[in-house]
């Protein structure tokens, strides 16, 4: 009986090796086909996804200014400045699929150069904002930076981060924007390099990722400030727009816009924009009259969070803004007094609005609020992601 015990054992071991192949072959077509599945995802999300760049003028001193522009399959449009990183364009579809240009601006360089005062689109730095007196205090040394905002310093001085020629550069699907600010820049210490990245997905998001180093303790605050019009550039009042924050606390400020240093509930003021809020509306509940000019808390910094929904009815466009900044300065353009831009459209008072994502203003100066300070060895860096679509 003993060879019949031992036929027994070879045919167990045939079959358990028969299915450990089986399995083997299982698994390696479901390793297959789940990277087949990954690739072909990778594949179909760069489909029509297009980067070219042309010419758009001279500064000055004899730059070249160059004009990008990224493109998706869905023919969203967004065009961008080597000058300032501009955003000067933003196409998107309503629910109809009709394209409108959805952010202000001018059709020509030498208007940005001449007459963009109200920061049309641009990268905002070395400190987006407002600074209290053009001061503050770090590691024991006074800094004096330029007033051009009243008695305040703001977005950087009287050349900033907007009016300066980036190093551009385009990797695959990104547009990479690098700019190095020098020691003693506007007043500002250290030597500090900055790169912005910006990429239009397949799905309507326009990315935006900052980074930044410095050869010696500094403060630094950088943003975007692109207005947005989600019924069109040409079409006049945003008070139709209605919106929804994601921010129980804000900002209250003095008369000049600098932060009284408390945070306070939105509850119960006009700053409670938790529930959807129609902004014509709310705009002359406003304390000051002047619409918000106001920085809404969002959370802590370095997670990102959605931050706040917009929505045009007449339109369907919808607008998804989620940083992982501590803060946006939510701006309704109460500023703008018959600035000529596009076209030949005359942009007037509420004719935008900006959601500028942010650590607080006049943070060098308010040790209650999150740090802006950045030291030699660390890394600055942000995510700031517009999402538009349709409703």
């Amino acid at each position: 009986m003993a060879p019949l015990k031992k036929t027994g054992d070879r045919n167990i071991c045939l079959i358990l090796l028969a299915l450990s192949l089986i399995i083997v072959v299982l698994l390696a077509v479901v390793i297959y086909l789940a990277t087949r599945e990954s690739v072909c995802k990778e594949t179909d999300d760069s489909e029509g996804m297009s980067i070219t760049k042309e010419k758009f003028g001279n500064t000055d001193d004899g730059e070249a200014v160059y004009r990008f522009t990224l493109k998706n399959k869905k023919n969203m449009v967004v065009r961008i400045l080597n000058y300032g990183g501009i955003i000067t364009n933003l196409f998107t579809p309503d629910k109809n699929g009709k394209l409108s240009d959805i952010t202000l601006g001018f059709d020509d360089f030498e208007a940005y150069k001449t007459k963009n005062d109200p920061y049309f689109g641009g990268l905002i730095g070395r400190y987006a904002n407002r600074i209290a007196r053009g001061k503050f205090t770090l590691d024991g040394v006074n800094y004096t930076l330029a007033v051009n905002n009243g008695p305040n310093a703001l977005h950087g001085g009287l050349k900033g981060f907007d009016k300066r020629i980036w190093v551009d550069d385009i990797v695959e699907n990104r547009l990479i924007l690098t700019y190095t600010s020098q020691d003693g820049e506007e007043g500002y210490p250290g030597k500090v390099t900055v790169t912005v990245t910006y990429e239009l997905t397949s799905d309507n998001r326009l990315i935006i990722d900052y980074t930044a180093n410095t050869t010696k303790p500094t403060v630094i605050n950088l943003t975007n400030h692109a207005y947005f019009n989600l019924g069109g550039q040409e079409t006049g009042s945003i008070a139709d727009h209605v919106v929804r924050f994601e921010a129980d606390h804000y900002l209250p400020v003095d008369n000049t816009s600098i932060p009284t240093g408390f945070i306070a509930p939105v509850h119960g003021t006009a700053f409670d924009l938790t529930n959807e809020t129609r902004l014509g509306d709310r705009l002359p509940q406003v304390t000051g009259g002047i619409g918000f000019d106001h920085n809404f808390c969002l959370g802590k910094p370095n997670w990102m969070k959605h931050g706040a929904w917009v929505l045009h009815p007449e339109s369907g466009r919808t607008l998804n803004f989620y940083t992982t900044e501590p803060g946006v300065q939510f701006y309704t353009s109460y500023y703008l007094n018959n600035v000529t831009g596009k076209g030949g459209v005359v942009y007037h008072q509420y004719g935008g609005f900006c959601l500028e994502a942010q650590h607080y203003p006049d943070s060098p100066n308010q040790p209650d609020f999150p740090t802006t300070v950045l030291r030699p060895g660390e890394i600055y860096k942000q995510t700031t992601v517009y999402h538009f679509g349709v409703q």
